[in-house]
């Protein structure tokens, strides 16, 4: 089966990594966002990820971050700083964050994240996000979510799924023997989606994943979901030909992504 390559691939050794020196964490009302975008990374750390399992995809989305002047906003709880995995070490803002809350408030229209636990912190994170844009004017609204750079536990994964055989096997195999200290088992959205392995379910499960917008946006939204290039799924329709619209989209990779410097 598919998912068999995918875990063969899964299973290679990660890449070793330096711990960030000691740094200082910014006070939320410092955090000035004044441009259309910002890549926010909740919670990267192996105290969680204990397999790196998204640690490729953090540095790549913060790789794309940066060629593309797009600021950046670490999350950081109360885990050792030493268990924080990035490459690069220089965000614009280290922002204490002990659940995946937000201090501060979002003004970018494009909010682009990775890191996690996607049905935890990282949802509280995206919950507030929605929460911001809602205090703001009417306006189009694009979350990306790059799959490679967030973990899960794939608690979203119902046994009545057909599908859940597959995700168990590869659940139990990925992270057989890993480390103490891990919570739970993790694996990356990507390699869940290479589990599910089928486009329809691929987009039921990522409609789970994403928090109860209508109990928090603005009536007069319309809401669209989409994974890489599939068909667009309207979560909620709206009334007018121009509607405000938010934007789930769910993108394999920021390797995926071409930054404005390489057009030039």
């Amino acid at each position: 089966m598919k998912y068999l390559a995918a875990l063969a691939l899964a299973l290679c050794s990660q890449p070793g990594f330096a711990s960030c020196p000691q740094h200082l964490l910014t006070e939320p009302d410092k955090v000035i966002l004044n441009g259309d975008s910002v890549l926010i990374v909740t919670h990267a750390s192996m105290f969680y990820d204990a397999r790196l399992s998204s640690k490729r995809g953090v540095d790549e989305a913060v790789k794309y971050a940066k060629s593309s002047n797009i600021p950046v906003v670490y999350l950081q709880d109360g885990s050792p700083d030493s268990d924080y995995f990035m490459n690069d070490c220089s965000p614009d803002y280290w922002v204490y964050s002990e659940n995946g809350e937000l201090s501060f408030d979002i003004k970018p229209t494009q909010v682009y994240i990775v890191g996690g636990h996607l049905e935890k912190c990282m949802y509280t994170t995206v919950k507030d996000l929605l929460t911001s844009w809602a205090k703001q004017p009417a306006k189009d609204l694009t979350l990306t979510y790059f799959m490679d750079g967030i973990y899960s536990n794939g608690e979203l994964v119902r046994k009545t799924d057909p599908y859940y055989r597959d995700f168990e096997i590869f659940m139990r195999a990925a992270t057989r023997g890993r480390p103490g200290g891990e919570y739970w088992p993790k694996l990356n959205l990507l390699e869940t989606m290479g589990v599910i392995n089928k486009e329809e379910h691929e987009l039921e499960f990522l409609m789970d994943a994403v928090p109860e917008f209508e109990k928090i946006m603005p009536p007069g939204y319309r809401v669209e979901l989409q994974m890489n290039n599939s068909v667009v799924k309207v979560l909620q329709p709206a009334p007018g030909w121009h509607p405000p619209t938010l934007r789930f989209r769910f993108v394999d990779s920021a390797l995926k992504m071409v930054s404005p410097r390489t057009l030039k």
